[in-house]
């Protein structure tokens, strides 16, 4: 029974000693922007009957807008160059939106009530 106990704890210890070779690292000159600065979607949730929402962020750019049902199917995708969408064709739910701009990606949910 000791011996069992003394090979897991050698193997734990191997492990964490050698972390760092199983691991991806960066490169210490990369750097990563995550977030697309200042993104905004309003109204959220839409009611009332809207039929637009403003998606906006600092720089402005063309963004690629993707939808997507709670399970995960893409149901629309398109792309805007001002910062007003036309959500019409949207019945109410509950949507995933993955917007990129300037190949940074980012989600965020919407309410159609």
């Amino acid at each position: 029974m000791k011996k069992n106990y003394f090979l897991t704890l050698f193997f734990a210890l191997a492990f964490f000693t050698v972390q760092d070779g199983f691991s991806q690292n960066m490169p210490n000159n990369a750097t990563v922007q995550q977030n697309i600065e200042d993104l905004s979607i309003y109204p959220n949730p839409v009611s009332n009957g809207k039929t637009v929402i403003y998606i906006t962020s600092k720089r402005n750019l063309t963004k690629k807008i993707e939808f997507f049902d709670v399970l995960g199917k893409q149901i629309y995708t398109t792309t805007i160059t001002g910062n007003e969408l036309n959500i019409s064709n949207l019945s109410r739910g509950v949507y995933l939106l993955k917007i990129t701009e300037n190949n940074i990606s980012e989600t965020r949910k919407l309410v159609i009530k």
